[in-house]
């Protein structure tokens, strides 16, 4: 069996990451090709970004014109190294101008583009709808060899669902049985049907007398003049893989925000997919190096961290003021005479999902960040890695000039993730929701416990008292509150009782969520038809 897998990352190759998803695709393929008494091929396809077909050792598949938005394009196919050699799974990068993308501040390429605000979506929807055109046209033209099973991952991909159901060139689609895989519901991707140089019609004139007439499946459920790459890939693909078995439970519920995120106006078609038999929660996995990282002795993990921002420092040719506050903090940590006795940490993207809780007010007023960093105490300290939303980037950078105990590290690198991974005493998650999760279990992995928040793989991966603290609440407040009580318990049980920790951090050690036993589910449950 060829399996062909579409997605918008695969950290499979250097560069190629940004979130979650990346981790999936790379991992995903080796540990299918790896399973005992079966035959299993896979190629993982991603755009190439403007820069990802350069990669040292990529050489030319084939190439192909394709016309969209009225215009012809040419895009060529390249198979690039993977990080891990591996003889049954291919890496392959489409590059065309269409893909590329820069950031708007820095001018560097980027994987996603952040569009200015008022039109959510569309660069990206653009080029995404471009990448599965090119796509599904290599795959007719036997680019990437005989396929035998389609592998769509979230609505970046979903495109190509939307070609076979309205455009009768791609009707051969229909032969393949197609998995959808959704890794963030909150992601959907909508952009107009019609009216907009980022619209469906927009892309592919061609189908405007299609769209003359009602497309109930393809439109989101509350602007039908919009079109719903998400919703249409849960309508229209034989099998949907939510990436947890609760988060697959989750999502049949309607949202409450910001109490509780659930289906995001999708779980209509979510609730058929399940009634169906095609809607499948699994569990992602995580890799288990046969040797366990080395920790670091406290000063030299300060040394190690403050090398990480320097580096962003000369990246970035000045000193900003976050990357300034974080020096000063190690800066005072490293002359004090002992090391904390909590080392809180956690690596995220600083976005509503994962930041919010901490950003929303507890029952005494303060926000919950706040009230648990004065818990911490001066003799503990929060570490917290991360990018992303300015405004929640503002609040951190906020906390951290007044709370002494708190260290901001404002970026990203595997380096700097690694040691706090590896380093820390706690590690801190407190998602609104959670389709999986990979941090929480690279933290137990390393003998960290957890703290979350019951939802989605957190609720499947950490347990009370077996691996970390988890809290819970109908109201944000009391999940506020939760977040609270759960780092006091965590701070307790460190500091009073060493012997129960120890116990505690081994437990977490010794955790296993293993990709073999996901990738078998795979594909008794996804890739073989009932």
């Amino acid at each position: 069996m060829h399996i062909l897998m579409l997605a918008a990352e695969n950290d499979g190759i250097p560069e190629a990451k940004v979130g979650g998803i990346g981790d999936v695709v790379r991992d995903v393929p080796p540990a299918l090709a790896a399973l005992p008494g079966e035959d299993l091929q896979v190629t993982v396809v991603v755009p190439s970004y403007g820069f990802l077909h350069s990669r040292p050792g990529a050489w030319e598949v084939g190439s192909l014109a394709m016309d969209f938005a009225g215009e012809r394009h040419w895009v060529t196919a390249y198979e690039v190294p993977g990080r891990k050699p591996d003889a049954k799974v291919r890496h392959v990068v489409l590059d065309c101008p269409l893909f590329a993308a820069r950031h708007r501040v820095t001018g560097r390429m980027t994987l996603y583009q952040d569009d200015l605000p008022g039109r959510p979506f569309a660069t990206d929807a653009t080029r995404f709808a471009a990448f599965c055109l090119a796509a599904a046209q290599a795959l007719r033209l036997g680019l990437f060899g005989e396929v035998h099973r389609l592998h769509l991952h979230d609505w970046h991909a979903a495109f190509v669902l939307a070609l076979r159901e309205l455009d009768p060139a791609f009707e051969f689609l229909r032969q393949y049985r197609t998995v959808f895989t959704i890794h963030n519901l909150g992601l959907q991707g909508v952009r107009p049907l019609r009216g907009d140089p980022s619209s469906l019609e927009a892309w592919f004139p061609h189908l405007a007398p299609a769209l003359a007439a009602p497309h109930a499946a393809i439109e989101d459920p509350d602007w039908p003049d919009c079109i719903n790459p998400m919703a249409v890939g849960i309508r229209f693909s034989d099998a949907v893989h939510a990436v947890s078995p609760s988060y697959a439970q989750e999502i049949l519920l309607p949202s409450r925000t910001p109490d509780f995120f659930g289906g995001e106006r999708l779980q209509g078609a979510l609730q058929e997919a399940a009634d169906a038999g095609r809607l499948v929660g699994i569990l992602n996995g995580c890799e288990y190096p046969a040797r366990a990282a080395r920790k670091l002795a406290w000063p030299e993990l300060l040394t190690r961290l403050r090398t990480e921002v320097l580096s962003w420092v000369a990246r970035d040719k000045q000193v900003s003021l976050v990357h300034f506050l974080a020096l000063e903090r190690m800066t005072d940590w490293a002359r004090r005479s002992r090391a904390p006795e909590v080392v809180m940490t956690g690596v995220t993207r600083v976005v509503e999902q994962k930041a919010l809780l901490m950003l929303a007010k507890s029952s005494t007023g303060a926000a919950g960040l706040d009230a648990v960093l004065a818990n911490l105490g001066e003799d503990g300290v929060l570490f917290l890695l991360g990018t992303g939303d300015a405004d929640y980037e503002a609040f951190l950078l906020d906390m951290a000039g007044r709370h002494s105990n708190f260290v901001f590290l404002n970026g990203y690198s595997n380096t700097g993730a690694e040691l706090l991974y590896v380093n820390g005493d706690a590690f801190l998650m407190p998602s609104s929701y959670e389709p999986c999760g990979i941090s929480q279990m690279l933290a137990l992995r390393e003998g960290q416990p957890v703290i979350a928040h019951n939802v989605g793989g957190l609720k499947d991966t950490v347990k009370e008292g077996r691996n970390g603290f988890v809290f819970e609440g109908w109201f944000m407040n009391e999940q506020v509150d939760g977040l609270v009580d759960a780092c006091k318990r965590a701070v307790s049980l460190k500091k009073e009782h060493p012997a129960a920790w120890k116990k505690l951090a081994e437990a977490a050690g010794k955790e296993r969520f293993l990709w073999s036993d996901a990738v078998g589910q795979y594909l008794e449950k996804l890739y073989v038809p009932n």
